[in-house]
């Protein structure tokens, strides 16, 4: 099992990376385990509490049931990940079955925060933009995805996300193997990571298309 870790800020275009590697390794290879679906459960605290808790903040996340699943994975066993509804601020009863694979990514802004899960991870990437093309398509999803006006977002970057990116985010930098700037839209970073990735799983066959 390849593990890899994948970083940075919100709306630093994470996704398209995940989504190149994982579009360019057979669908029963990988598995990915989002980091958003491990936050807390909250359930028992009121709707308006819910909403003041700071979803930028490490204590926002269960540590010890994400790396638990990590380690039943890298043990062959299959595991319930939990799912996460940004509309109720809290994690839903829903399960999705993972099973073991060859590739698993995990995928968050403090992927590489945490000691013990950077500790099981093969390759660690650390996704980096611009601040304001971050807050532009921060923007753009919260509105559609999240239900949140420009204002109330605009007001969360400035009072939650910039100040929590730049303690707690930007600092996991030092940690990455490999740092890819401009985001997804870095292509050669992006080709040579799957040049790497794939090195590993299949090295003979990678060598060979590498002559």
């Amino acid at each position: 099992m390849y593990i890899i870790g994948i970083a940075g800020g919100t709306g630093s275009g994470k996704t398209t990376v995940v989504r190149n590697i994982i579009e360019s390794l057979p669908a029963e290879e990988v598995a990915l385990i989002p980091q958003d679906s491990y936050y807390n459960d909250n359930t028992g605290m009121p709707m308006e509490e819910r909403r003041k808790i700071n979803f930028d903040h490490p204590c926002a996340f269960d540590w010890k049931l994400l790396i638990s699943h990590i380690k039943e994975l890298k043990a062959g066993r299959a595991v319930e990940q939990p799912t996460y509804s940004y509309l109720e601020c809290n994690r839903l009863k829903e399960t999705i079955h993972i099973e073991p694979q060859k590739v698993v990514i995990i995928e968050g802004i403090l992927a590489l925060s945490n000691k013990e899960l950077r500790e099981l991870m093969d390759l660690k990437i650390f996704v980096d933009a611009d601040s304001d093309e971050r807050l532009i398509r921060v923007i753009e999803r919260d509105i559609v995805e999240r239900g949140r006006t420009v204002q109330m977002v605009v007001d969360r970057y400035i009072d939650v996300l910039k100040p929590m990116h730049l303690e707690f985010i930007e600092p996991t930098k030092r940690y990455a193997d490999l740092i890819i700037p401009q985001g997804g839209e870095n292509k050669k970073a992006i080709d040579i990571m799957h040049t790497y990735i794939m090195h590993h799983l299949k090295p003979n066959q990678a060598s060979g298309c590498m002559l």
